[in-house]
């Protein structure tokens, strides 16, 4: 190996690490917020990538199916609780964004279908049809569950995984898929020559991180989710509900996954069952993390990303191996180093 080789390696790893940050930085906040570690996190990606594939191929997704049986079970649960507590406080609303809204972008991706809208049209359409699915997967799945002990929620968590998978294959179909890249031609930084999609894929990240940091600090929402990762029963108390902060949550971790989806489909070919992968090793950095801290997250995934490009070159049949036994020091540290806390009661 020498020095060009090492910087292309470093430069492939930064590129994956900046995706592998994006979910890990997911991954914390979901467990800070609802206390449910996230395996499913990788399925947005693929749902993300896969989408945004078959718009650009000119066929209608099958996000939009899956968008209205999953509203129409949302909207179901909703029905059924206000039948239960004799009241429908709150039932318009639901139907608004259970059924109104899967049925407009329904009606409205058949209609796109037959005008190009270009690259950038269909990835915030893209956005549009895969964002509602995470408030609607943990108001199915999460909600009715938001007391259960973490053990419970992994449990869980394993069998959507399993069953978005399978959605996945029957919408998407077994084949890979590449998109265009955003952003086309070279960008010389001194010794190493880097794509432009490479390099749109960093700076983009970059932003989103700086733009979160900015949400959780600046803004009403943001101070009310880093409440109820403190303490939840402390946020209710002060009248922060955690129903709204679970749902908006779910809401960005999805936006992060499917945006994720979107940025490495131009650089690698997505199948169905890719998104897996790809979101064990945010979680990777997510537990380097400590399931609790951002920037350790983030520079976990960052680190996950380089020793994964530099595995592929030493040992491209143990790459996998190396980057998950990452995880086995941490836990033994971490399980020898920090206190035992039991569990809060709600």
């Amino acid at each position: 190996m020498d020095a060009t080789i090492a910087l292309i390696l470093l430069q492939d790893g930064i590129v994956n690490g900046a995706i592998y940050a994006l979910l890990g930085l997911a991954l914390v906040l979901i467990f800070a917020v609802t206390r449910v570690i996230f395996i499913p996190q990788g399925e947005f990606v693929a749902f993300g990538a896969l989408t945004l594939a078959m718009l650009v191929n000119g066929s209608v997704p099958g996000t939009v199916w899956l968008l209205l049986i999953a509203g129409a079970c949302a909207f179901l649960m909703e029905l059924f609780k206000a039948f239960r507590q004799r009241r429908a406080t709150g039932l318009a609303w639901a139907a608004l964004q259970y059924l109104v809204l899967p049925v407009a972008l329904f009606a409205l991706t058949h209609w796109l279908a037959a005008y190009d809208i270009g690259l950038w049209g269909k990835a915030l359409l893209t956005l549009a049809l895969v964002v509602p699915l995470g408030p609607m997967l943990y108001r199915i799945v999460y909600q009715p569950l938001v007391d259960a002990p973490v053990l419970v929620l992994l449990i869980v968590s394993v069998a959507v995984h399993f069953a978005l998978t399978g959605v996945a294959l029957a919408f998407f179909g077994a084949e890979g898929w590449r998109t265009p890249a955003f952003v086309e031609g070279q960008v010389d930084l001194g010794a190493v020559t880097w794509s432009a999609q490479s390099l749109f894929v960093v700076l983009t990240c970059a932003a989103l991180i700086v733009a979160l940091w900015l949400f959780f600090g600046r803004t009403i929402y943001g101070k009310a989710l880093r409440a109820t990762a403190v303490n939840r029963r402390g946020a209710r108390l002060m009248g922060i509900s955690t129903v709204m902060s679970g749902r908006l949550t779910f809401t960005l971790a999805a936006a992060i996954g499917a945006l994720s989806g979107m940025l490495i489909a131009p650089v690698t070919t997505i199948y169905y069952d890719t998104g897996f992968l790809i979101g064990l090793k945010g979680f990777v950095g997510a537990i380097i993390g400590g399931l609790a801290s951002y920037p350790v997250a983030a520079a976990g995934a960052l680190l996950v990303g380089i020793i994964e490009a530099f595995a592929s070159f030493w040992a491209s049949a143990y790459k996998e191996v190396i980057v998950f036994t990452l995880i086995i020091p941490v836990l033994l540290w971490r399980s020898l180093s920090s206190p035992h806390i039991e569990e809060e009661e709600e």
